[in-house]
């Protein structure tokens, strides 16, 4: 699933490519991609409208329209949103194409159909049940030391799976939460409220470093994800433990182990991670 880095990655591709275009037309192939409208009302509503600006929340894309409408788009597991000409031939799994006014298209691809579209105005927007909830965004200003440690205190639950909660800090999904908590010698069963105030530090740090290497590295390809103009990333080169298991440390040479914490895997190293 496409985390923060590697959405944060598709909103600059397409940032400078799609403001100030407008849609001149819709095509829609899978009708259940949409959110909330039928496909007649979806293609009533959007056309003519321009695209004003693209922004990211958490691993959601929203895209500011005129009339003070909005489009949010969520990629889930294997989404992705290519900008090309619309001379090129449609690839399979494309289930929306917005025609846009410099004759090329934005095209909505997913294999596992797990992805949404949804049209509503703008000021519906904090109201929106997938975004209300959403916690703070990792790489804010809003996201401090002390606002993390306190946010681990009482919370007697696994280190691992509460980075995952949306609800905690948006965007932070398992790749850059292993690799997190291997830069901070954090276990990932630790639980979190036992974390001294030093490993809280580290986390934090951590946090906020493999993300900000994500989004410079443009993203981690490992299966589905590319950016907006359909070219890979290169953080998978970086990774020192996601999906590494059984593959020797890379500071201690010590062979990295794969958990099932809560249905989701941790990877980790065993020396360097100790408990």
């Amino acid at each position: 699933m496409p985390e923060l880095p590697e959405v944060e990655t598709i909103r600059r591709s397409l940032e400078d490519k799609i403001k100030g275009k407008t849609f001149t037309g819709i095509e829609i192939f899978l009708e259940k991609i949409l959110k909330g409208i039928d496909a007649g009302e979806f293609d009533e509503k959007l056309k003519g409208k321009k695209i004003t600006g693209i922004s990211r929340r958490g691993k959601y894309l929203i895209i500011q329209l005129s009339g003070g409408l909005v489009m949010v788009v969520h990629l889930r597991m294997t989404g992705q949103l290519l900008y090309c000409s619309a001379e090129q031939e449609r690839v399979k799994h494309t289930h929306v194409i917005f025609h846009l006014s410099d004759k090329y298209d934005l095209r909505f691809v997913d294999q596992r159909q797990f992805g949404k579209v949804q049209f509503l105005p703008a000021k519906d927007l904090e109201n929106l049940s997938s975004l209300k909830n959403l916690g703070v965004e990792p790489l804010s200003d809003d996201f401090t030391r002390e606002f993390f440690k306190k946010g681990l205190r009482n919370r007697r639950v696994k280190i691992k799976p509460l980075l995952l909660e949306q609800e905690f800090i948006a965007g932070i999904g398992n790749i850059y939460a292993d690799e997190a908590l291997f830069r901070a010698r954090v276990n990932p069963e630790k639980v979190a409220a036992n974390l001294s105030p030093r490993e809280a530090s580290m986390l934090f740090n951590a946090i906020r470093e493999v993300l900000i290497e994500g989004i410079d590295n443009k993203g981690t390809s490992i299966k589905d994800y590319i950016d907006g103009d359909g070219n890979k990333g290169s953080n998978q080169n970086n990774l020192r433990v996601y999906g590494r298991d059984r593959q020797p440390c890379t500071k201690c040479g010590t062979e990295i182990q794969r958990v099932v914490i809560r249905g989701r895997s941790a990877h980790y190293c065993p020396k360097c991670q100790k408990i």
